[in-house]
């Protein structure tokens, strides 16, 4: 899903974020424009592992994802 425009990490103003539902507080969260698209080439090999992951157990372990502003961590 790499979108025509690169997502930069440092200027991403929302979060593609999978919650869990089996821990609270846990969570993937991806950097993503307002839309929701996620820059998969600009991830780290592990986001990008974990990107993935979160999508393949969405219902079973993780949230839909939902489009959240970015909050500094």
């Amino acid at each position: 899903m790499n979108t025509s425009s690169t997502i930069d990490r440092e200027a991403a103003q929302y979060e593609l974020c999978f919650h869990s539902l089996k821990q609270a507080n846990q969570a993937f969260s991806f950097p993503c424009d307002e839309g929701g698209h996620v820059d998969i080439d600009a991830l780290s090999t592990r986001a990008r592992l974990n990107y993935f992951y979160a999508r393949t157990v969405i219902g079973r372990e993780f949230s839909l994802p939902a489009v959240e502003p970015r909050t500094l961590h």
